[in-house]
């Protein structure tokens, strides 16, 4: 009877990508990663956080998260672009955020930089979904070892970027970037997010 109850257990927990495994990890995985995403300031957010990443482990990231929400006005780029040094002064002393001049400063110039592609292309959505040709890309790994750090798209858009003024947007970073906001499905084909990924981008299921 227990032996049953035990294969039951197992059996409902759902078969999840290797890196989701602490409580926040599983429930940014379950929810955000990879859903298309068309929101420009959330779209922000997310340049925003894996900027501050770099160097670090996204558990991290995520653990600060709500604190960055409150520290940098939701990711309002608007607001953000005005930030005054009094202002990054204060960011530096707070310890919810990344205390790093370079981060925290890109940070008030990725806004600034981020209203002009706006300004330009009509949205940073716009803008951003043409280095995927305006669907999200579909791989079918099979072990996180095939997963590539970067990519030819991850390239072309770090470089765009850093031509428009943006920092902390190395060909790495920008991958990421891309995953977190569904331009491309990096989910395991064997994980239970993989095919639901798929249908809320558009492809057949």
């Amino acid at each position: 009877m227990a032996d049953a109850k035990a294969r039951r257990t197992v059996a409902a927990v759902p078969t999840r990508c290797s890196w989701a495994r602490n409580e926040l990890a599983i429930r940014y995985h379950d929810q955000e990663w990879g859903v298309p995403v068309h929101d420009d300031r959330r779209l922000f957010e997310f340049l925003t956080l894996e900027g501050a990443q770099a160097g670090l482990s996204w558990d991290t990231i995520l653990r600060k998260r709500d604190n960055y929400r409150t520290a940098f006005d939701n990711f309002d780029p608007q607001i953000v672009a005005r930030y005054d040094r009094r202002k990054i002064g204060s960011l530096l002393k707070d310890s919810g955020i990344v205390r790093n001049r370079l981060k925290v400063e890109s940070t008030v110039r990725n806004a600034q930089a981020f209203m002009k592609v706006q300004d330009d292309a009509g949205s940073f959505d716009r803008y951003v979904w043409q280095f995927v040709d305006g669907k999200p890309r579909v791989n079918a790994w099979k072990a996180g070892r095939q997963v590539p750090a970067r990519t030819a798209q991850s390239d072309a858009l770090s470089k765009d970027l850093r031509q428009r003024a943006f920092n902390f947007v190395g060909s790495t970073i920008s991958y990421a970037f891309m995953q977190a906001v569904g331009m491309v499905n990096d989910h395991m084909v064997d994980c239970f997010r993989y095919r639901a990924i798929m249908k809320a981008s558009g492809w057949p299921s």
